[in-house]
């Protein structure tokens, strides 16, 4: 994703459909504008106003590589099953501990 995706994204408060419900283009010089505005909820926004959420944009642009790192290193639903599996029939606390640690390695901003 785009910065500019983030930005909208932050001027939304939602994540949009960005293939029907918003269009963003590039014309090959790296600078993706929106083509296209579908959006129903807000009118479509100034390039003053996008700008303006570049905090916002780069916090969301953050926290979603934290997401997919996350993702990774929860392993899969079925070693998950089986942490839990084991820890409900032993007492202990793997499944907590490893989803814990996931979060401490990974903070979001």
């Amino acid at each position: 994703m785009s910065n500019v995706e983030f930005k909208i994204i932050a001027y939304l408060g939602r994540t949009p459909n960005f293939e029907t419900e918003i269009k963003l283009r590039d014309k090959g010089d790296g600078k993706v504008f929106i083509e296209e505005w579908n959006a129903k909820d807000k009118v479509k926004p100034t390039d003053s106003q996008l700008n303006a959420l570049e905090t916002d944009a780069t916090k969301l642009l953050n926290n979603a590589k934290v997401d997919k790192k996350r993702r990774k290193e929860y392993l899969s639903w079925k070693e998950q099953l089986e942490m839990i599996y084991k820890d409900q029939k032993n007492g202990t606390t793997t499944y907590k501990d490893h989803c814990d640690k996931v979060r401490s390695d990974n903070p979001k901003g």
